[in-house]
C-alpha cells in the first residue's frame, strides 16, 4: 500500500516572478517545485477547524470556463473562497458568449470590473495565452483543448511527492490516448523538469510519432509499461475516438489497455494507481483497482485544492506564504 508519511522536500531557490500561470513547459524545476513547497504550506489549511486565510482578501477571483467540469472548477472556486477572495463563476451558456460576443471583449468587461484574477477553460488550445497578451489581470490556464492542463500535472507531481518522497528517478507511466490529451502534455512537462523517467503506452493511432522527442520513452505493449513503474497514471479514453476509428471499440480498448487486478498483479508491490477523472470505470480502470489499496485518485483531487491556493497566491504576487500562515 502506498506510504502516506511526508518526507523532506527540495529546497526551491527560483522566486515567483510570473504575472500568469499558462503550463509547465515554459516553467523551470525551480519554479515547479516553489509552486508544490507552497502548495504544502496551505495544504494544512483544509485541516483546520476554520478553514480560510486572508491571504487574497480585497481580491477577486473570476471563473471564466467555456467547457463543462467539476473537479477542475469547484476546486479553484474553493481554492479561492479558503484565501478569501471573492469569486464570481461565469455561466457560458447564460453569458454574453451565447449572444456572439467574443473571448476577448468578455474578458475585457471583466476587467473593467477591476477583477485580478482570471481562470479560463477552452476547448482552444493558445486561447489562456491569447487573453494573456492582452489582459492586465492574472491569467491561470485551466486547460486549452489538447495543449496543457498545468494545475493538473501539479497537483499529480504534489500526490507523487507526498506518497513516494521524491519524483527525481521513479518511472512514470502514462496510459492512454497520449495524442489529445493536455494533461499528458503538462505531465510530461513537469515530470521530466523534476527528473521522473516516463514512458507513455497507447494504441499507436493514439500516441504522437515524434513524441518520443520529448524524452519519453514509447511503447504500444501494456505490459511493457507497467513492468517497472512506480506510478501508473491512466487517462480517459473517450468515446469520440471511436467515433473517428482510432480504437477498433471500447472493448477492444479495454482488452488491451485496461487495468484490472490481473494485470496490476505484474505491477510493482507499491505501484500508485492516478487517474486525472472522470473515470470510465470498467474501461481504464476496474472498479477493483480504482477503489483499491494502491488508487491516490481521491488524494489527487485533495492535493488539488492545495495546488490551486499555491497557484492563486503565487500569481497574485502576495507576500510569503509564512507571513499569511501566521
Amino acid at each position: 500500500m502506498p506510504s502516506t508519511a511526508t518526507t523532506s522536500r527540495p529546497t526551491a531557490t527560483a522566486a515567483w516572478t510570473r504575472r500568469h500561470l499558462l503550463g509547465l513547459r515554459e516553467l523551470s524545476a525551480d519554479e515547479i517545485r516553489l509552486i508544490l513547497n507552497t502548495a504544502a504550506s496551505f495544504r494544512e489549511i483544509s485541516l483546520r477547524p476554520i478553514k480560510k486565510v486572508p491571504a487574497l482578501r480585497g481580491q477577486t477571483v473570476v471563473n471564466l470556463f467555456f467547457e463543462p467540469s467539476t473537479r477542475t472548477r469547484t476546486s479553484f472556486e474553493l481554492a479561492a473562497k479558503r484565501l478569501s477572495a471573492d469569486v464570481m463563476n461565469i455561466a457560458i451558456q447564460a453569458s454574453s458568449v451565447a449572444k456572439g460576443e467574443t473571448v476577448l471583449d468578455t474578458v475585457r468587461n471583466l476587467e473593467a470590473l477591476k477583477v485580478d484574477t482570471i481562470v479560463v477553460r477552452h476547448a482552444a488550445a493558445g486561447v489562456p495565452h491569447l487573453i494573456a497578451r492582452h489582459a492586465n489581470a492574472s491569467i491561470v490556464n485551466a486547460g486549452d483543448g489538447a495543449h496543457e492542463h498545468p494545475t493538473q500535472a501539479l497537483l499529480d507531481c504534489f500526490t507523487i511527492q507526498e506518497k513516494l518522497g521524491r519524483i527525481e528517478g521513479l518511472n512514470v507511466s502514462i496510459i492512454g490516448d497520449i495524442g489529445h490529451s493536455r494533461v499528458a502534455r503538462s505531465n510530461l512537462w513537469g515530470l521530466t523538469k523534476l527528473g521522473a523517467r516516463v514512458t507513455v503506452c497507447g494504441p499507436p493511432t493514439l500516441v504522437p510519432p515524434t513524441i518520443a522527442q520529448l524524452g519519453v520513452r514509447v511503447t504500444h505493449r501494456i505490459e511493457d509499461a507497467i513492468r517497472e513503474a512506480d506510478v501508473l497514471m491512466l487517462l480517459r479514453i473517450q468515446h469520440e475516438r471511436q467515433e473517428a476509428k482510432l480504437v477498433p471499440s471500447i472493448r477492444e480498448y479495454r482488452l488491451r489497455y485496461g487495468i484490472d487486478r490481473e494485470r496490476l498483479a505484474r505491477a510493482k508491490s507499491g505501484v500508485l494507481i492516478m487517474h486525472p477523472g472522470p473515470i470510465n470505470r470498467g474501461v481504464e480502470l476496474d472498479s477493483s483497482v480504482a477503489d483499491g489499496p494502491y488508487s491516490v485518485i481521491l488524494d489527487q483531487v485533495t492535493n488539488g485544492l492545495a495546488v490551486r491556493m499555491a497557484v492563486l497566491y503565487l500569481v497574485s504576487g502576495a507576500p510569503e506564504v509564512s507571513e499569511e500562515l501566521g
